[in-house]
């Protein structure tokens, strides 16, 4: 893509930006919060999957771990996918 392309890109979504209506610092913080809670729900059921299946089938292996890391990537997942939803609406 050319530089001049590149400028007029920018200079398009500068004008559309003002245009638009503000969102007020509370949407920030309802965001952010949505971001959260998508991350630390999933965590928190892994890890309460986890120590049932400990409890119900002990092992070599830590399941409360394992699923912790799943709930946490699951939790990351969802997150990148609001943060795209959000960011493909004001393209």
């Amino acid at each position: 893509m050319p530089l001049t392309d590149k400028i007029g890109d920018q200079a398009e979504r500068r004008i559309r930006a003002r245009q638009e209506k503000r969102q007020s610092p509370w949407f920030g913080l309802g965001m952010f919060g949505l971001i959260g809670w998508s991350v630390a729900l999933p965590t928190l059921g892994g890890i309460a999957l986890g120590i049932w299946v400990d409890r119900h089938w002990p092992g070599t292996i830590s399941w409360t771990i394992t699923f912790l890391f799943v709930g946490l990537a699951c939790g990351c997942a969802n997150a990148w996918y609001w943060i795209r939803q959000e960011r493909d609406k004001k393209d």
